[in-house]
């Protein structure tokens, strides 16, 4: 496992940088993949940026041990993975790119992705930075790519900024409050006395999900699946495209 040490964090990476130690044993939840590998395809682009590398990891070990090709890039401007990269069997499958240096600060996702030779057979997956996934994805919708072979993972979910105002009635509890423009609908429970349960507020853990009602949804979250959207929503980061929104809580 590996935990970046983010100095603008709410405080769990802190938490976790000064007081989990080597050997000790830790309880967490069951997990729930929302970046799984696909069972199709003859060859993956796996892309990762800093320490969205950690996943890609998992997942050329699981195409290597299939049987299936792939090419694994991983961008950093301190490549700390570098060293053991190259001591794994997949070790010839792996690009290392410098971004320290201003020349090669970008990566050159266009010739990353444009040198497979059948894309109809290819799904690309991609954690790290936005403009590193944002760049993968651009360059793979303009090469060809189908989007539903265009793959990402994001640390944190689309900002609430911009938009109008709009109602949220909690059905059981009968309370409706305004949620301003910028104000998430936690914020606006909270100054009316209703409580949300949350954890990470940034629309990836799944706390907050409860179900619509009424109304139409603005999904802002990394956490629920098409399927789910159709009538959950999670209240830290989503919004309403709908004056009203009625939900379940």
């Amino acid at each position: 496992m590996a935990v970046l040490l983010e100095p603008a964090s709410r405080g769990g990476s802190k938490a976790v940088h000064e007081t989990v130690r080597l050997g000790e044993t830790l309880t967490i939840g069951p997990p729930r993949n929302l970046f799984p590998l696909m069972k199709d395809g003859t060859y993956a682009v796996l892309v990762g940026g800093g320490i969205g590398i950690t996943p890609l990891i998992a997942m050329a070990y699981e195409l290597h041990d299939r049987g299936t090709s792939f090419t694994l890039h991983y961008a950093a401007r301190s490549a700390v993975f570098a060293s053991l990269l190259s001591t794994l069997p997949f070790a010839a499958s792996v690009v290392v790119h410098d971004c320290s240096k201003p020349e090669t600060a970008l990566f050159p996702a266009g010739t990353a992705l444009g040198s497979v030779s059948d894309k109809s057979e290819t799904h690309v997956y991609t954690c790290g930075p936005a403009g590193l996934m944002d760049a993968v994805f651009t360059a793979g919708e303009t090469l060809g790519y189908a989007k539903s072979h265009l793959h990402r993972e994001a640390f944190s979910a689309e900002p609430v900024v911009g938009g109008d105002g709009f109602d949220v009635l909690a059905a059981k509890s009968g309370v409706r409050v305004e949620v301003k423009p910028n104000e998430t609908i936690v914020a606006a429970f909270r100054r009316a006395g209703v409580k949300v349960n949350v954890s990470c507020e940034q629309g990836i853990c799944g706390s907050c999900v409860v179900s619509v009602i009424e109304g139409k949804p603005d999904h802002r979250d990394e956490y629920l699946t098409d399927d789910e959207r159709s009538d959950q929503i999670a209240l830290c980061c989503s919004r309403s495209f709908s004056p009203l929104l009625v939900v379940d809580l």
